[in-house]
């Protein structure tokens, strides 16, 4: 690629994430719900997750723990979400320079909740924001979605050069919790924390420098593998007996993700005369610690390539759609990227899919 058409591209200004206040380890949550089913106790602690970031229901006057309604919950998602995706927000816009006042579009992810009007128009009351910021909702994508808006807010931003664009995934999995004693609640229920991160896209050659006066990164490309048959794999639907939604991940899904993993990336790189083994910097979802393991062996992955996304799954849980950008904001802290280094940011997620972008410094 040229330097004229790489000045083009989008380039990420920015990033900031945030979590719900109260963090608990595995153990802790164990205590919570009085989980003693041998079995259930082992997909918790085997998780390789440390602590999560999740608002559990109170207690009652005997202490114990009672499932929300399905209304509790979706007033529990509009709480957290607007908190949590206002301070992801304006962290992401002061690691870019920028403010409020400067933003232009905002898209805003989610699965944990279905609002209307959506995540983005009550941030814009609520936080200020101008009302001619344009806006997009990306409702029920799932895990995979903060690349699927990142695809789609770049192609917003090279339309708009110059003009300032983020990407807000917002997850507050603690408004999809269910309490039962089956397994299937037991794997969604063991891997699962709230988060959000926001990413600022901005195009154009006059595009301002980080604070840290680090050349921000350009988006290259995107690449997508959907996997149609396994497309009830990862659900998130209505079950009859509770009353409410719950999610269903099958035990199959890490072999199904990491059979297609080589597929898509290797789709990623073509025509750009990159190797996998040219990519500096992997940026997986936390997706479990069975998807992460898969996705290194198909892809001949060291441990040290993906230190971030298992990092990010230890201290908060699986996030979901904002996991990736925990895992680039771990990079960036380290400082360890230099101009000319390639990175691969990957999801996954229902579909069942597995999105991928590449991006430049």
């Amino acid at each position: 690629m040229t330097t004229t058409a790489l000045a083009t591209r989008p380039r990420i200004t920015g990033v900031g994430t945030a979590v719900t206040p109260a963090s608990y380890s595995q153990q802790e949550v164990l205590d919570a719900f009085g989980i003693t089913d041998p079995k259930v106790r082992s997909v918790f602690l085997n998780s390789a997750i440390e602590r999560r970031n999740l608002t559990l229901p109170a207690q009652d006057a005997d202490g114990v723990r009672t499932p929300e309604s399905q209304g509790d919950l979706l007033d529990k998602h509009k709480a957290l979400a607007l908190e949590m995706g206002g301070e992801a927000l304006r962290a992401c816009l002061k690691e870019a320079g920028a403010e409020l006042s400067d933003l232009r579009h905002l898209c805003c992810v989610t699965s944990t909740g279905l609002l209307t009007p959506g995540i983005s128009a009550l941030l814009i009351r609520e936080l200020g924001i101008d009302r001619h910021c344009s806006r997009t909702d990306i409702v029920g994508m799932g895990c995979n979605a903060g690349l699927n808006a990142l695809g789609v807010v770049a192609g917003w931003a090279t339309a708009h050069p110059g003009e300032l664009a983020v990407v807000l995934c917002v997850e507050a999995c603690s408004a999809a919790y269910a309490v039962d004693s089956t397994m299937r609640t037991a794997v969604v229920n063991s891997l699962f924390g709230d988060g959000a991160a926001a990413v600022a896209l901005l195009a154009g050659e006059n595009h301002t420098p980080s604070p840290k006066g680090a050349e921000p990164p350009a988006v290259l490309k995107f690449a997508s593998c959907v996997i149609p048959e396994a497309v009830d794999a990862m659900r998130y639907d209505w079950d009859r007996v509770q009353g409410r939604f719950s999610f269903f991940l099958d035990p199959q899904i890490p072999y199904v993700v990491g059979a297609h993993a080589e597929l898509v990336v290797d789709r990623l790189l073509a025509g750009t005369g990159l190797r996998r083994s040219d990519i500096r910097h992997w940026l997986v979802h936390s997706g479990g610690k069975k998807v992460i393991d898969a996705v290194v062996v198909n892809l001949g992955l060291t441990r040290h390539d993906v230190r971030h996304t298992v990092g990010v799954l230890r201290d908060h849980g699986n996030v979901s759609s904002g996991s990736f950008l925990f895992s680039y904001e771990r990079l960036l802290e380290e400082g360890v990227a230099r101009p000319g280094e390639y990175g691969v940011l990957m999801t996954m997620g229902p579909g069942s899919t597995i999105e991928t972008a590449l991006i430049r410094w």
